[in-house]
């Protein structure tokens, strides 16, 4: 119980300090980062409050609604992981993937900035889970899903650009490593429930909005959604 409430809090905190950045990063791609309101005033930091100290208007999301979203996906990471040192790892992405789906489903656009450290830092602080005594995975198969994960979306996004983003094949390396650390099936179950809520999300908008086949849609959430959902499962099962 106690690695839940703490679980609950770091979320809860680390969820309120994303609306800046959600503003700042939320802008087509080829562009920079925002680093004034809308007002024209400077802004500070990454992190924090989507208000300007100086004009005192709010630019960007409020942090209700990510604090209480990052607060109930970092809990449902410790309830399944429990005290295992993988969930570190876990709940030190979960609140960057909450902030790669705000700035996706925004934009649609999946910064290098995020990505990039997310490849680089899950299999690195899986590796040393996995030195510590009560890991439950294997991290060797966290390295070569992450490769492979990110090959597979790489030949999606050759095939079809528009559809599958580089941003995508980025993001899949992470979300490879966090999913293969628990194994192949663990994978496999991440990147169909990834492509299951792709293809259900799509036909809703089509029916709903009427859109064509061409509507880009973004797909980082799904996969983010696919990478927690077989983290979960998996981790419970263990």
């Amino acid at each position: 119980m106690v690695t839940v409430v703490v679980a609950v809090l770091w979320g809860a905190l680390a969820g309120a300090l994303l609306p800046r950045a959600a503003y700042r990063l939320s802008v087509p791609p080829e562009e920079p980062w925002r680093d004034r309101c809308p007002e024209g005033h400077p802004l500070g930091g990454l992190l924090g409050r989507a208000r300007c100290p100086e004009c005192a208007r709010a630019y960007g999301p409020g942090p209700v609604v990510p604090a209480l979203l990052t607060a109930l996906l970092c809990a449902g990471l410790a309830l399944a992981t429990g005290p295992r040192p993988e969930l570190v790892v876990w709940l030190a992405a979960g609140p960057v993937g909450v902030l790669l789906a705000i700035v996706d489903v925004r934009v649609q656009r999946l910064p290098d900035v995020l990505t990039l450290p997310l490849a680089a830092v899950v299999p690195a602080l899986l590796g040393v889970a996995a030195l510590l005594p009560d890991h439950a995975g294997h991290w060797p198969t966290a390295l070569l899903a992450a490769l492979a994960l990110g090959a597979g979306y790489l030949v999606l996004h050759e095939i079809n650009p528009g559809g599958m983003g580089f941003g995508d094949v980025k993001l899949a390396l992470g979300a490879g490593a966090a999913l293969g650390w628990y194994g192949w099936r663990t994978v496999l179950l991440g990147t169909f429930v990834a492509f299951v809520c792709g293809a259900v999300y799509g036909g809703v908008l089509a029916v709903v909005r009427r859109t064509g086949r061409g509507t880009a849609v973004p797909f980082g959430p799904f996969l983010l959604a696919g990478a927690y959902a077989g983290v979960v499962l998996e981790a419970a099962a263990v």
